[in-house]
């Protein structure tokens, strides 16, 4: 009684008007010159409760605490239950009142999670339980709780999210700011990609806070604070404003801003820096951004953006084409430069974070990469195989670049998926790579040209999780990888952001030395360093492997599907990807000094839009369909050009000799009594339905994927081999067609097999 009258006599009562002293964070360039000075100029505007709607009262009394009004201003069974936690090390935090949450943000001069401070805590909410009115602890939770968005207090609230005074607030939007209380990040319609960028997408949040809202609404009828048909107005999440509205944000700023916010914040065990100590302010944050390199960039894509997009003259294909950009300094990792978007006042996306594009064929240097490192297993022995139980290939295997190639499994089984229907691997413009009748191309070749199908069963062979693991030692986030599942794993169905693609391939620029990007240096406050960046390296593969991968790279510029990327006088590796239905396209390419990933997709940004989606891009910029080769390799070619003028040209180093020639002996020839429809049935499987199924994800593009039997086309011309010439092969749908072009057995006739099976039209 003793410990605690003493304790009860030492606090005092929190003063609101002293918790608003959230000062103004300070950015810098790589060159120590200041970028932007931010964050504490959206404090708090205290507010009178007779300015508060009762709707916002009710609404946080509905959802936190109904019994406000009448309770003691403590739960001491939460307060017990935290203390029990913080006494076997676990988690502090406990139930507790609207009493004890508007001190817990009061006392702002000590977060800490102890023992002392709980019960600190606990005697303030006692006297302020005892000694203040409700009217004024209603509103001074109300005006200093944190609804996201920098704003502190209801009043700035209303201005954050509905642009109008908090008075004017309807029972709606008080609901929906009672949801924000509960954490911004992912209540906040606008979504928190740079803080979580897979459950906190506008998508999420805005189910998320909908669901919160109808909760609290349902909750305010419950319990007498609502009329049940002003309830059912509110049936949607109301239309909130761009989450930025500081000019000082305006152009690329605020992009950079959110990401170096977004790595402190992400990695608060090592740099210290949490939320909650960020938005209190008085930090000086150095970044790695270059003002010039992110002027430049910025400078490449309106340049081709102001030339071949004019969503004016095209609105059906030129309307919501979007950009986005990064790069990344291979020998430090350090992010040099972004494109986020047209304006982070107006959009808010931040296009070189994780944005859901697919990148397609730029994965494919992946699959290289564990193939050289691990090997392709031996068909003769189990699925799970050591590496020296493999052959690492070189880049000379040798792989069919044939058009509808049936994917087998690295026994030699024909693949199927879990409804027993097989895949046969697509490659851009519908034609296959290499010379008839085996379409054999080595990996090189495969490279320049973007054979689907030879990578495609070269990740078969190798086996996916090598592929993923090869991925992931790279640098790319295992949160963005899917279809890990399915062949076409390896040709880029997953969505990495462009930060990460520039990354991985720096990865490949150092020989295999992989360092995680990272955009701030070092913050510091007035009483010194907070946080100073430590280089980390891992040798995720070894010189031989990154310096193999990065020769075959090089022929895809000087002599492939790069070539809009080579820089005079300088040696670049590259890759072009595009995806399924024209939806992204990519190019991702560096020089030994700067490795850079450049997207381009569309997608619309209206917030009111339902069911929104990556759009097509067929006939975008007066292009029949959008390459990497095009857009993304022009900017890419423009911005290195200047970001590396004045810098020696250097040249990557030379690859020792790696592997052994995979197939190097071609297959035999079929025989003119042979085709592929009887090789096919010597083991009979179940014919499936020729119906579109869900099946894997949609695989990377231009670039795309079909089951057997999804699509009737012509077979082609079959050279039949009857003395009659050939026959019609019919037009079928079925998985297994029965006719090819000509009769099994006979003499020198040409016929048309015109059918519509993917064998038809095949010689007899």
């Amino acid at each position: 009684m003793a410990v605690a009258g003493i304790g009860y006599a030492m606090v005092s009562v929190p003063n609101v008007a002293d918790t608003a002293k959230a000062q103004n964070n300070v950015y810098y360039w790589a060159d120590g010159t200041e970028m932007v000075s931010t964050g504490g100029e959206t404090n708090r505007q205290i507010i009178n409760l007779s300015q508060i709607p009762e709707d916002m009262q009710n609404a946080v009394i509905s959802q936190e605490n109904k019994t406000f009004w009448t309770d003691s201003g403590i739960d001491p069974k939460g307060i017990a239950r935290a203390v029990f936690n913080m006494a076997r090390g676990g988690d502090t935090q406990g139930g507790s009142t609207i009493t004890q949450q508007y001190v817990k943000n009061a006392m702002l001069d000590d977060q800490s999670q102890t023992i002392t401070r709980k019960f600190k805590e606990l005697f303030v909410s006692i006297k302020v339980g005892a000694s203040m009115d409700k009217d004024d602890i209603m509103a001074g939770y109300l005006n200093s709780a944190y609804y996201g968005r920098n704003a502190y207090g209801i009043q700035a609230a209303a201005r954050a999210y509905f642009n109008k005074d908090a008075i004017d607030l309807d029972a709606g939007e008080c609901a929906f700011l009672a949801a924000t209380l509960k954490g911004a990040t992912y209540y906040d319609p606008a979504g928190a990609r740079s803080i979580d960028p897979v459950g906190a997408t506008p998508e999420a949040n805005q189910k998320r806070a909908l669901r919160q809202m109808q909760d609290t609404l349902e909750k305010m009828v419950e319990y007498g604070h609502l009329d049940a048909a002003e309830r059912a107005k509110h049936t949607k999440l109301p239309k909130v404003q761009n989450p930025r509205f500081n000019t000082a944000l305006s152009g690329q700023t605020g992009y950079l801003v959110d990401l170096a916010n977004a790595y402190l914040v992400n990695n608060s065990d090592t740099t210290g820096v949490t939320e909650r100590k960020l938005r209190e302010g008085g930090l000086s944050i150095y970044t790695t951004f270059d003002k010039k390199k992110v002027k430049e960039l910025e400078t490449a894509v309106k340049k081709v953006q102001k030339a071949n997009i004019k969503p004016k003259e095209r609105p059906e294909t030129d309307t919501h084409v979007q950009f986005g950009g990064a790069s990344v300094n291979p020998d430090t990792g350090a992010i040099v430069a972004i494109y986020g978007g047209e304006d982070a006042t107006k959009h808010f996306t931040n296009n070189a974070d994780q944005t859901g594009a697919q990148v397609g064929s730029t994965f494919k240097p992946f699959v290289l990469a564990a193939a050289m490192k691990w090997g392709v297993r031996d068909p003769e022995l189990g699925e799970v195989q050591a590496q020296d139980e493999r052959t690492k290939v070189s880049p000379k295997s040798l792989y069919s670049g044939k058009n509808k190639l049936k994917i087998k499994d690295y026994d030699g089984s024909v693949w199927r998926n879990e409804k027993g229907e097989e895949w046969l691997q697509v490659n851009d413009g519908d034609k296959s790579e290499g010379s008839p009748p085996n379409y054999q191309i080595d990996l090189r070749e495969a490279m320049r040209v973007s054979a689907n199908s030879a990578f495609v069963q070269l990740g078969m062979d190798v086996g996916l999780d090598k592929v993923k693991e090869a991925a992931l030692d790279a640098g790319i986030l295992e949160s963005s990888l899917s279809g890990t599942d399915y062949p076409t794993f390896s040709i880029g169905t997953s969505d990495p952001s462009a930060i990460r693609m520039a990354g991985s391939y720096a990865t490949l620029a150092s020989s295999g030395k992989q360092r995680d990007p990272f955009s701030v240096t070092k913050v510091t406050d007035k009483d010194g360093m907070v946080f100073e960046h430590e280089d980390k390296t891992e040798q995720a593969f070894s010189s031989q492997v990154a310096d193999n991968v990065t020769d075959v790279l090089k022929t895809v510029v000087e002599d492939g599907t790069g070539t809009n990327a080579q820089l005079e006088g300088r040696e670049v590796a590259g890759k072009t990807g595009t995806t399924d239905g024209n939806k992204s396209a990519w190019f991702v390419g560096y020089t030994p000094q700067l490795s850079t990933a450049i997207s381009m997709f569309r997608y619309p940004d209206d917030e009111t839009m339902k069911n929104r989606t990556f759009l097509k891009m067929y006939g975008t910029g007066g292009q029949e369909s959008i390459h990497g080769a095009s857009f993304p390799a022009q900017i890419w070619h423009d911005y290195m050009e200047q970001a590396l003028k004045g810098e020696k040209a250097e040249k990557f180093p030379t690859p020792e000799p790696i592997g052994e020639v995979v197939n190097d002996v071609p297959p035999p020839t079929p025989t003119p009594t042979v085709t592929e429809t009887e090789e096919e049935e010597e083991s009979p499987t179940p014919t499936p339905t020729p119906t579109k199924t869900k099946g894997p994800p949609s695989p990377s593009a231009s670039e795309t994927c079909g089951f057997l039997g999804c699509e009737t086309t012509d077979g082609g011309n079959g050279n039949g081999g009857t003395d009659t010439g050939g026959t019609d092969g019919g037009v079928t749908t079925s998985p297994t067609p029965t006719d090819t072009g000509g009769d099994s057995d006979g003499g020198n006739g040409n016929g048309n097999g015109n059918g519509g099976s993917l064998f038809a039209g095949t010689d007899g």
